[in-house]
């Protein structure tokens, strides 16, 4: 064994535990010394403390995910891999992912958001499919500062300067604005791809003797410990932490993505796996481990775009845009020559072998030398002390009580002006949600929609999450996110297939945020039980927290549906005067959590999440997908933040000179901005009226459209809310730029 002279010796890194400054604790160094029975040398210690960080491991999280339903008769490939895989009939499948990309873009949010995208286009194509479209989830504070104005406006132009440029369709997403992001914005990228049954890849270094092949852009030192990076908390200090962003590069990515599609025809290909967190060492050593198999590989021969590069610098860094292959013994040139047409780097860098070990050569020297396995899933895994924190059974303790409200357009104006409700256009247009022409349903609907192409078939996906309801009550919360997903899904003419999330929390070694944790993990999986929607991968994104304070606990759910005929597409405006509206589902007083708790109370949140009955949920959504189905339905929107009142606004926004003229029965603060779950806002020909009522039997008859731009919202006493579409949606429009132009 040698070290480089440059580095600490052994002993050096024992004594002066400079271990911990990679994030490694006292117990996983000396678990590392009895697993090679000796003491590991830098580019060892370095190997170890990135795989066994969370962002790599999970060992904090592990236990908690096991707890999700991950099969079902649709599901092809389940968490694992790159990404999950889910049958959509035909011999073709549909492939997603999302994942995170939090600390980067808090300290670099261009390039952070950026290169998100690119990792999990990667992932996505290192499985053989062709990405389709990209969709994101983005939290931030309230765009009342100027380092939040900053944040918002660079990760929105980092998303489309990749996604842009590399031609997949940025089509749809959520955002929430909240002061508990402000110092840690969470970016959460979601790609979905399509593949033919018989491409579909696998990450493994399968067959000894076979190579291990380098293929992309060059490595350099961006990156280096991002994955140790992302499994601490920010501090002030975190800005000295600018060289572990990486720098994205689209058009190199571009020249990947069709390179590797043209590669997975191959039968010379064995695997394939991204480079991603930790780079070079997490696909190395997971391939192998996958495989039950070894790797040894020659860094001598790893392409580098700088000169000097020692062991440990290599194998951590996360430059972009690279893939490790493993190819058939005596078929490299057909690999090489395909990766050429692109002019892109393809070069043998090792082998597979027998003994489990990942064994690295650096100037004709062995340099590591480990069990591939204890790198990846021998990881440690840790049981985490978990408590209820004292301000939930104080929220539970809250009655629900209705807020007071005098003016109720003007409430209702003002919610259509909170940023979380308003128009995210402003966001959108900066994406080319176009490209690629298979766009059905363009962003600002309940969930866009992709045609499959060559086919009938189009595939809706959605990204949802709302963390207040998360923080009240996790459980509840947690299935309500996988609901309101799925509810958007149904409402655009889908059948929820699976789902993939992004499990983003603060420090789990605090016992009240790991409760947090478990709980919305039960209520996800309750709800993925429920819907018959498995969870088939994702990513956990931890010690989302900036000086001690966390964010609210926010597991994003990014969901795809089956449209079995895009005759079903249904989109949420208001088709014709004369359309009879309904309302499905019943309104409570439930204010917890709520957008108008939140205006009221200068963005204090408390008392009960909403309650949600998982069967009456589930019943409610296969009565209008049935209805749909049946082509009775002309328009469908979830009721979701901000209550009836704004959903029934929103429905007018995109339609051409229609209103609507409705009167809701009970208490007019709570039927018009309560957010009582599993509710949705549908519009009906009248000759369909009945036979509507006849397969959704708790759709009550509310209103109708009218022709004269009006929205109109009747109570028990009178009219409650009167006023122009063009008001109403001038309100809407115009609030997100309104605020980013505003003085800081």
């Amino acid at each position: 064994m040698s070290t480089t002279k440059f580095e600490p010796t052994a002993q050096q890194i024992k004594d002066e535990k400079l271990y911990a400054g990679m994030g490694m604790s006292d117990e996983e160094f000396a678990m590392v010394e009895g697993i090679l029975g000796r003491l590991p040398n830098w580019t060892e210690t370095g190997l170890f403390s990135v795989m066994w960080s969370e962002h790599c491991s999970y060992k904090n999280s592990k236990p908690v995910l096991r707890k999700f339903p991950t099969k079902g008769p649709q599901v092809l490939q389940g968490p694992g891999e790159g990404a999950g895989i889910v049958d959509i009939g035909d011999e073709q499948a549909v492939v997603f992912k999302m994942e995170s990309h939090n600390h980067p873009s808090a300290i670099e949010p261009y390039q952070g958001a950026a290169t998100g995208v690119g990792g999990i286009i990667r992932d996505v194509f290192s499985m053989g499919a062709r990405p389709i479209a990209m969709l994101n989830s983005l939290r931030f504070g309230e765009l009342k500062s100027a380092r939040g104005k900053y944040l918002f406006e660079e990760v929105v132009a980092g998303i489309a300067g990749y996604g842009n440029c590399i031609g997949i369709p940025t089509v749809g997403g959520e955002i929430q604005f909240d002061p508990c992001y402000e110092g840690n914005p969470l970016v959460n990228a979601m790609c979905v791809g399509l593949i033919d049954h018989k491409d579909i890849q696998r990450g493994i270094a399968a067959g000894v003797g076979n190579t291990v092949m380098y293929v992309g852009a060059k490595t350099g030192r961006d990156g280096i410990h991002g994955a140790t990076f992302a499994s601490e908390e920010l501090t002030e200090e975190s800005e000295n932490q600018r060289p572990a962003v990486q720098v994205g590069d689209p058009f190199m990515e571009k020249l990947l993505l069709e390179a590797c599609l043209e590669v997975v025809k191959s039968d010379a290909l064995v695997g394939i796996q991204d480079m991603g967190a930790a780079g070079l060492t997490s696909s190395s050593a997971e391939m192998a481990s996958k495989a039950g198999s070894g790797v040894e590989m020659n860094l001598d021969l790893v392409p580098q775009r700088e000169t000097g590069m020692t062991a440990y610098e290599m194998m951590l860094s996360e430059s972009q845009e690279r893939m490790l292959l493993v190819v058939k013994k005596g078929r490299e040139d057909e690999i090489k020559a395909i990766f050429e047409k692109y002019d892109l780097d393809a070069v043998a860098i090792g082998r597979v072998t027998d003994d489990k070990m990942l064994r690295l050569l650096h100037n004709g020297e062995v340099v590591a030398e480990v069990p591939a396995d204890a790198l990846a899933e021998d990881a440690p895994v840790y049981h985490k002390p978990s408590a209820e924190p004292a301000y939930y059974a104080q929220f539970q303790a809250i009655e629900n009580t209705e807020p007071v409200v005098t003016d109720y357009k003007a409430t209702l104006s003002a919610l259509l002006q909170a940023p979380t409700i308003a128009s995210k256009e402003w966001v959108y247009d900066q994406y080319d949600y176009q490209v690629r022409t298979s766009t059905v349903v363009a962003p600002g609907s309940d969930a866009a929609v992709i045609r499959v192409r060559g086919t009938n078939k189009g595939l809706a996906m959605t990204t949802d999450c709302n963390s207040r309801y998360i923080y009240l009550d996790p459980e509840v919360g947690g299935a309500i996110a996988v609901a309101e997903a799925a509810r958007n899904i149904v409402a655009s003419g889908g059948t929820p297939l699976a789902i993939t999330d992004c499990l983003n929390f603060g420090n789990p070694e605090k016992p009240e945020i790991f409760w947090q944790i478990e709980k919305s993990a039960d209520g996800i999986s309750a709800a993925c039980t429920a819907l018959n929607a498995p969870v088939i991968g994702g990513n956990v994104s931890l010690y989302n927290e900036r000086s001690g304070e966390a964010v609210y606990p926010t597991p994003t759910i990014g969901m795809v549906g089956l449209i079995e005929d895009l005759a079903y597409v249904t989109t949420q405006e208001v088709k014709a005067a004369g359309d009879i509206v309904f309302v499905i589902g019943e309104t409570k007083t439930e204010f917890g959590g709520s957008e108008l708790q939140k205006l009221l109370n200068d963005g204090v949140i408390s008392g009960k999440a909403p309650a949600i009955d998982l069967e009456v949920e589930a019943a409610r959504q296969q009565a209008l997908l049935k209805a749909i189905k049946a082509g009775l339905v002309q328009s469908a929107h979830d009721v979701a933040e901000g209550g009836l009142a704004v959903a029934i606004a929103e429905t007018t926004f995109a339609a051409k000179d229609l209103g609507v003229d409705v009167t809701l029965a009970g208490s007019a603060t709570t039927a018009l901005f309560s957010e009582s779950q599993s509710r949705f806002v549908i519009t009906v020909k009248e000759e369909d009226a009945a036979a509507f009522v006849e397969i959704v039997k708790d759709a009550q008859k509310i209103g109708v459209v009218t022709n004269d731009a009006l929205v109109k919202i009747n109570g028990d006493k009178g009219v409650l809310v009167e006023g122009t579409v063009e008001e109403f949606r001038s309100n809407w429009k115009g609030a997100i730029p309104c605020l980013l132009n505003s003085e800081a």
